[in-house]
């Protein structure tokens, strides 16, 4: 019998078992319409267990269709990127959309197989914050770019958090709690994150509308069902035993812990309070949140995503009393679901080292007896693995994740050495490790890194980063009439400098512009470790780099509409000129804290300052990507009412600048925007200045001038544009003007 024949037989076969390639036909319907029936899908020698690795063959049929056969829906999706990047020569993009098609009008045929083989069962993908910091107000459009791209890059364990709001209300209303307790414990759209983990409770400029819990669910329900479309195992949440405050009024007898301050918040928005997994209810709310999500959003999943204390340690060290913890959650796992698998973030073991010792980590995971029944995701490999010094997590199921972006912060930035490398080396010596994923806090640029692990999950050897720098190019910009051999040159420089960091004790993940930050005379630059202002490559090369995209659109006009070059020519202008600040910054503060600085040449200095960031924001407003209009026209979208559109802006306001009531997170979350930079840093920039002027050196008081700069910047927090998105600027007249600024002949 031919293959063809068995694949009908098996695939007949697997739509018994609930299997369908309609979903893949429908994500080409919508991204490839005109040849959406060129392809055939054929599901064969099916995945009958999660320990399976997915494989894929491709291959042109006598009739001239590409046939994808696999043996999961995700094998199938990942055969069909194959064919479209390494054959067609096109690819699905973040914030630039589906440059698919752009395919051949007629397809490429093969004259060879196709053939991969995951080297890993599970490619996961997202943080529970990356719900609050990226996709916090994305609409169904949004998700449904961001989950085709995730199937056909392989993604089938992913986080399904939107929409869980409505059922934990539903759960606490049936317990007796009212609605008003019930709001005065929910956190804001831009911050739910932090709720569902339980650092904070309730919501400051404002309380979580019922509208919102209402559309998010609607929401997270399609997310679902397309996830399972495209062969996807959710990760749904779980209870973890954050309850409001008033839980003693309707359980006078439970067993109850106050978690401790967050991030120095007021205590009316932390000093959360636990439910105790050894108390009685415990169990029955699991129980109880289990089977709503299963009745609301299908059952569709076994794994359940459940942190009990992110940056929150528990109420106890004692050993027996870790064990005891985990053993009641995991029983009361699986009285809610017999089949339970408990997924567990690993960063509590990085972000608190000093209490989660050896022993105690031990005994906290010896509480689930089942090694099978707990997935332990490595959140920061790439430069804080944890599974070495746990011995693989004591034998539990581990995924390698690469972390990368702390907040959203956009600086390019990356670890090829370490991402291809180190999880090829964790997989040679660890038995449990059964996954790659990507956990990023924020979801922005440097896309080529993330796309990079999630085809190293393909390769048992270290891919070869030059080949797949040039290949990725080459359809980033499909569509262009040709590709100057200068941006190739342009991405060779960036891979072996900017995305090549290789000391991850001096730089860890995503750099941060220094003129985000507070601004100070002092500790701005070469900051290491999270959220780090060092520089870890020589900035003259990104300027070499910047000539050559310039030069490359000189010469292929085409480019200048190419979206995938629009984007990378304003992150590379916005990344030079945040270099080309640092410089500018030292000059300003030598002139201050010189022998005899006057006010001219402090003005001058500082003018120098200003006219680039100025220079940002307007590369930054060409792109709506890049633009502060976009993420607030998003969040006000989201509103019945203007009032209630106020409030979902200063949630997405507070977010990427305060970050709490009072600033208890400043510039955590900070972005490149245009916009952004115009009417909040250049501001702070200068009230800097102007306090300079009026201050000497041996009076500078720094907590005075922060103290100042906090009034208005609540100003700017409360403030409301009442608009939608804002056109972008002209992209090739910003760039010359650029070119002029730092002096680049172009």
């Amino acid at each position: 019998m031919k293959f063809s024949a068995i694949a009908g037989v098996l695939f007949a076969a697997s739509t018994a078992w609930g299997l369908s390639t309609k979903g893949i036909q429908n994500l080409l319907h919508r991204r490839l319409p005109a040849h959406a029936n060129d392809f055939q899908f054929w599901l064969v020698n099916v995945k009958t267990n999660d320990t399976t690795n997915d494989h894929y063959t491709v291959t042109t049929t006598k009739k001239g269709e590409i046939l994808v056969e696999g043996n999961s829906l995700s094998a199938l999706s990942s055969g069909l990127h194959r064919y479209l990047t390494d054959v067609a020569g096109v690819d699905i993009f973040w914030y630039i959309g589906s440059r698919l098609d752009q395919a051949p009008r007629t397809l490429p045929k093969l004259t060879d197989v196709l053939e991969g083989t995951s080297i890993v069962p599970w490619r996961y993908y997202f943080n529970t914050v990356t719900f609050s910091y990226t996709s916090a107000f994305w609409t169904w459009e949004d998700w449904e770019d961001q989950l085709d791209w995730m199937a056909l890059h392989g993604i089938n364990f992913p986080l399904a958090w939107a929409g869980q709001e409505k059922v934990l209300v539903e759960v606490l209303q049936e317990l007796g709690l009212t609605d008003e307790e019930i709001n005065s414990y929910l956190s804001g759209p831009a911050f739910q994150a932090w709720n569902r983990f339980g650092n904070i409770q309730g919501s400051w400029g404002g309380s979580l509308p019922t509208d919102w819990i209402k559309k998010q669910y609607i929401l997270g329900q399609q997310i679902v069902g397309r996830m399972v479309e495209l062969g996807m195992t959710p990760i749904f949440p779980a209870f973890t035993g954050f309850v409001p405050r008033n839980i003693s009024r309707v359980l006078p007898n439970a067993t109850t812990v106050t978690g401790g301050s967050w991030n120095k918040f007021p205590e009316i928005y932390t000093n959360d309070v636990f439910l105790e997994p050894s108390d009685d209810n415990y169990a029955l709310l699991q129980k109880s949140f289990i089977s709503t999500m299963q009745r609301d959003f299908g059952q569709v999943t076994k794994y359940y995503t459940l942190d009990q204390y992110n940056e929150n340690n528990p109420y106890s060290g004692d050993t027996e009393y870790l064990r005891n913890i985990s053993r009641y959650t995991w029983e009361s796992l699986k009285e809610a679901d017999s089949e339970a698998v408990w997924v567990m973030q690993g960063w509590l073991f990085s972000y608190s080292a000093s209490f989660w010792t050896d022993n105690r980590i031990e005994a906290y995971l010896s509480g689930v007896e089942d090694n099978s029944d707990m997935m332990i995701l490595d959140l920061f490999s790439e430069s804080s693995p944890q599974w070495q010094r746990t011995n693989s997590y004591y034998g539990k199921p581990w995924v390698w994740c690469q972390l990368h972006d702390y907040g959203g912060n956009m600086g390019m930035y990356g670890q090829i050495q370490n991402i291809t490398q180190n999880p090829i080396a964790a997989l040679a010596n660890s038995s449990s490790l059964q996954g790659f994923g990507l956990t990023m806090e924020g979801q922005e640029g440097n896309q080529i890194i993330y796309d990079l692990l999630l085809a190293q999950a393909w390769s048992s050897d270290p891919i070869d980063t030059e080949t797949y720098f040039k290949n990725w190019v080459t359809t980033r910009y499909a569509g262009a009439k040709s590709i100057p051999k200068g941006l190739y040159t342009a991405w060779e420089a960036m891979r072996t400098t900017v995305y090549n960091n290789t000391d991850p004790n001096i730089s860890t993940a995503v750099t941060k512009s220094i003129f985000e930050l507070i601004p100070s005379i002092s500790g701005l630059t070469g900051r290491t470790g999270q959220q780090g202002t060092l520089v870890t490559y020589d900035p003259a090369v990104l300027v070499d780099v910047w000539k050559l995209f310039y030069q490359a659109a000189q010469s292929e006009k085409s480019l200048w509409n190419n979206p995938g070059f629009q984007y990378d020519i304003v992150d590379i202008t916005r990344q030079v000129l945040s270099n080309a600040f640092i410089p500018a910054y030292n000059n300003l503060v030598s002139v201050y804290t010189g022998n005899s600085p006057t006010a001219a040449n402090i003005n001058a200095a500082g003018k120098a300052l200003i006219t680039i960031l100025q220079a940002i924001d307007n590369v930054l407003s060409t792109n709506k990507n890049f633009m502060l209009s976009t993420w607030i026209s998003k969040a006000r979208s989201w509103a019945p009412s203007s009032a209630i559109a106020d409030f979902y802006e200063y949630n997405a306001r507070n977010q990427i600048t305060l970050w709490g009531p009072n600033g208890e997170i400043s510039d955590y979350a900070s972005k490149s925007w245009g916009g952004l930079v115009s009417s909040y840093y250049i501001p702070r920039w200068e009230m800097f200045i102007g306090y300079l002027n009026s201050t000497a050196y041996a009076s500078y008081n720094n907590s005075a001038f922060t103290a100042e700069l906090l009034t208005w910047e609540l100003e700017w927090n409360n403030e409301t544009s009442r608009s939608t998105y804002s056109k972008p600027g002209n992209l090739k007249k910003v760039l010359t003007e650029v070119a002029t600024l730092l002096s680049i002949a172009i």
